[in-house]
Formats: structure tokens, sequence, C-alpha cells
């Protein structure tokens, strides 16, 4: 069989191939293997589509329906699906999941179990086409091998991080009704470390547009980073001076990573060649074509606001902002008036625009920071989130690319390891440099490092038409950091992590939410795949 270089073609065919893939259906069913064809003489574009096609499910396992970004976001303290004129009750599930009273039957806890384990298993059937020599490459075996190895590892922190005690599957030819069996949380964090470690040698230490969308070292050693980060939480045992050292390794890198100018720089429609992207999912309208594959404008904007965007469809206005984290933005802060909607709506032509459903009906769609609570509300309650652009006359889904790691992420995990090991001056020289974007004024822009030391501003307690308790932030040990997460990564999908990591996400009222028990930190396996895989025991509190 000839042999083909993996050849510089990869890279300037991957992002679309992987785009197109990954909007094929998505397994119903967790699969640890699957047939392949055994006559095939592949072509350079083959191999192109195989192997990207293992990146395609990291947008379905984030962004689509009951996904990852969900069940980071909206059981945590800056996002809610509330109870809408037009609906979003769907059985009670968006309330269970801010609530913390999600079944082992939910949805949301099926979805992202049953898209990563796909992803995993698209990773191992890749990675037996290559070692058996099915797709042959020429000279760049193990640079490829090692790409397909992290990214299964990226597959991994997303199931350690959820559902913590997760079964480890390596193979793709395995027996028929082959079921694995379970690791500790501790064992999927070794072999998630192992995996990247040993495989960083390998990788392109490149930051172009042929790496764009791709794990080369430095997204390897992000993804590093934030396993340091979360090591206590993962395993009993801090490893912040670890992280620290990941962190330098890419600000030291030279590899062009940079923070923008202007922080919107990193969510508009065009975001492609933004700098501070160091791994980001690549989304086109044209290529990408499942139903929601990410349609956060949709889910937030009220049908009216149609006219706001010229959008190709009428949104749905659902999710909003928990106004006690809006509440906590300094008014001057630019990552507030620039990533939320709020006040008066307005056609893009200038007209005002009206509520058209609920008890309010024909007056003006001025949002407002107030919510009745997650069981109802009128379509004025709730700021919206408009962090990534919306372009006008944008489809269903939206054409900005989503970044998952940025340099911005570097910084603060740094910042936040040096507040832990007692060096919060230089935390907050790092935080300060951050934060300089987001004012005008430099003096709103610095932080010190007796600042970061303090707690929380965000005033947690029961805020609904039926209760209200007070609790606030200040006992939260580095809670004024927590705060700094939150203003600078809101609305990107790992709210959720950052509130366990300071102790806060089983321990803390806000909304309608009350804590609901420590085990509550990761979800339940679900039912039908304990039905299905005898090896597996249900975590503990479930």
């Amino acid at each position: 069989m000839k042999k083909i270089k993996y050849s510089n073609q990869f890279g300037i065919l991957f992002l679309i191939l992987a785009l197109v893939i990954s909007s094929c259906t998505e397994l119903e069913d967790t699969s640890y293997g699957e047939i392949i064809a055994e006559q095939f003489e592949p072509t350079e574009e083959d191999i192109v589509a195989i192997v990207g096609s293992a990146y395609g499910n990291w947008r379905q396992i984030l962004l689509e329906w009951n996904g990852y970004w969900r069940a980071q976001e909206v059981g945590a303290d800056e996002v809610v699906i509330p109870g809408r004129p037009n609906g979003w009750v769907d059985g009670g599930i968006y309330r269970r999941i801010h609530e913390h009273t999600w079944t082992t039957d939910d949805d949301n806890v099926y979805q992202t179990w049953d898209r990563t384990f796909s992803g995993i298993a698209n990773c191992n059937r890749v990675i037996y086409q290559v070692e058996s020599g099915f797709l042959p490459l020429e000279e760049t075996e193990e640079e490829v091998l090692a790409e397909l190895k992290v990214l299964r590892a990226s597959y991994y922190y997303i199931l350690i991080d959820l559902y913590g005690n997760v079964p480890l599957v390596t193979q793709f030819d395995v027996e028929e009704g082959f079921l694995p069996e379970q690791s500790s949380r501790s064992e999927v964090f070794n072999f998630i470390v192992t995996e990247i470690t040993d495989n960083l040698q390998y990788l392109s230490s490149d930051f172009n547009a042929l790496t764009y969308g791709r794990f080369n070292e430095w997204a390897a050693r992000t993804l590093l980073a934030k396993m340091y980060l979360n090591a206590e939480v993962y395993t009993g045992t801090a490893m912040w001076n670890e992280c620290i050292e990941q962190c330098n390794a890419i600000i030291n890198s030279g590899a062009g990573y940079v923070l923008e100018s202007n922080q919107k720089n990193v969510f508009v429609t065009e975001n492609q060649n933004s700098k501070e992207i160091i791994f980001g999912l690549s989304i086109d309208d044209q290529y990408t074509t499942a139903w929601n594959a990410f349609d956060i404008h949709m889910q937030t904007c009220q049908p009216s606001m149609q006219a706001k965007y010229n959008l190709q469809g009428t949104p749905w206005g659902g999710m909003c902002a928990i106004p006690q984290f809006i509440d906590t933005f300094d008014p001057e802060d630019k990552r507030l008036t620039n990533n939320f909607m709020m006040g008066p709506q307005y056609s893009a032509a200038g007209d005002p625009l009206y509520v058209t459903m609920g008890s309010l009906v024909g007056e003006p769609l001025a949002l407002i920071n107030e919510l009745p609570g997650v069981h109802t509300s009128e379509e004025i309650h709730g700021y919206r989130f408009e962090k990534f652009e919306i372009a006008l006359g944008s489809s269903n889904i939206l054409n900005n690319d989503y970044p998952l790691f940025r340099y911005a992420d570097v910084l603060m995990m740094k910042a936040e390891c040096l507040l832990r090991t007692g060096d919060a001056d230089e935390a907050a020289t790092i935080v300060s440099e951050v934060r300089a974007r987001a004012f005008d004024d430099a003096a709103k822009a610095t932080v010190t490092g007796a600042e970061l030391m303090e707690g929380s501003v965000y005033d947690y307690g029961l805020r609904n038409e039926f209760d209200t308790t007070q609790e606030g932030g200040s006992d939260i040990q580095y809670g004024r950091f927590l705060d700094e997460l939150g203003w600078e990564f809101n609305q990107e999908g790992r709210r959720r992590q950052d509130m366990i990591r300071f102790g806060v996400y089983t321990t803390k009222s806000y909304l309608s939410h009350s804590p609901n028990g420590d085990y509550r930190s990761i979800y339940p396996i679900p039912r039908g795949r304990l039905e299905t895989n005898t090896n597996l025991s249900q975590n503990p509190g479930y």
C-alpha cells in the first residue's frame, strides 16, 4: 500500500472536514468500539477526514442541547433558564439543574456521558487505524498518535470533572459485548496527566493556521495546567506549583499568544485569527449544520429581538443572567456593558421593540436585572447574553469559533496558584493586567494582593418571590479571586468547576437554589448506562 505523508494539506483541509463530520447524527448509546471497513485505500483527503472526525465530538459535547456547557453553567450562580411565557419548563429539567435536584434519568446527565464516550471511541478508532497500518503515515506517525492521545485525554478531562469515576477505555479492537471496568477519579487523573506528559515532545510547537483548532504543545500544556489546577478536587492533593510550571512554559514560549487589547475581539464572528485563542472549536454555519450547533443567541434572545439582529429565525427567549451575579460587577466594567443585553431593546433599524407574550404584552421590551425565580418570569426579566458577537443576519448557528482555552485563562491560572501559595502581590499584578482592558480608568483596573485575599462581593442567599435569605460571600477564602474569574470568564462554560474549587458550588444559595448535598459536586452515572454495564457502580449519594 502506498505510504502517505502527513503534510501541510492536513492542516489546510482539517478544519472544514472536522466541521462537516461533527454535524453527523450523534450516538444514542455509549459505544466503546465500532466496525471499520477492511478494504480501503485511503487518499490524503480521507486521512484528513478520519483524523479530523475525532475532533468533531468536542463541539457536540460542549454546545449541543443539554451538553457540557449547560452542565457547567446552568447549575451555577451566573446562568439560569427560568420558565417563560412561551415555555422553557420542559418537564422541570432546567429547574432541577438550577436546584441541584437532577436525577439519574435526566437528559443533561446522559448527554455529556454519551457524547464524550463517542469522542473517545472515535479517538480509539483512529489510533487503531494508524497503529494497524490501515492509515499509512510517512515519518509523522508519532506526531499523529500523540495528538490523538492528547485529544482523547481532553475528553477524559470532561468525564473526570463531571462524573469522577469512569471507565478508562483505550482499545478499539475489543471483543463483542466488552464491558469496561470502572476506574477511580485518581486513576483517571493519573491517566490523563501521563497521556499528556508522555506525548508533549511529539506535538507541534507552532501557533499558526495549520495548528489552529488542534492540540499543539501549548494547548496540551493548557490542558495539563487545568488538570493540576483542579488536582486537589480530583485527587485530594494540591498541585499548585505544577500548574504554575505549565503556565510559565506557555507564557515564556514565544509562540505568540497575547491578551487582546479588547476582550470582545476574542468573541467576534471572525475570531479565528485572535492571538488570545490557544485552542478553539471551529464553527461555520455552512458546514456545522446540526440544528443547535451553536445557538446561544437563540436561547437567550426574546422572539421580538429577531429584528434587533435581523436573524433568519425567531429566537426562543429562555436563559438569562442571575441578577445577584450581575450586581457583583463594577458599573464601569466593559465586561458588563459589552457582554450582556440590558435596558430598552431596538431593532436594527432603530425602532423600539415590544413584549409579545405574557402579562406585559405591548409594553416596551426593556430588560431588567430582576427575576421572580427559576419557576416563572416575563420577557423583560433578566439580562441576556451577548459575549459572543451576534452578527446581523445570523442563522440559528453562530459563525463565531468557540475559544475553549485562551491566554487570559493561562494568566489567571498562574495568578490563582500564586495566591494559594502565598504570593498574593504577584497574583495581583497578573490580575490587574487582565483587568486593564476592561476599564478606562487605570485605577479601577488595579487590584491589590490584599484585596484578592478578601471574600466575595457576591450577595449569596435565596432571592425569589417566595424566599429571601442573607448569606453573602465574605466567608469564602479568596472569594475576590472567584469574583474575578466570574467577571472575566462568564458565559464560557466553566463556572461550576471554579465554584467547586473555591468550595461554593454545594454550600451557597442563589436565586431559587439552596445547597442540596456535597455529593452534587459530581453528576451521577446515567441509570441506563449502569444497567447496560454491570461493572459500573453509582457515584455516592445517588
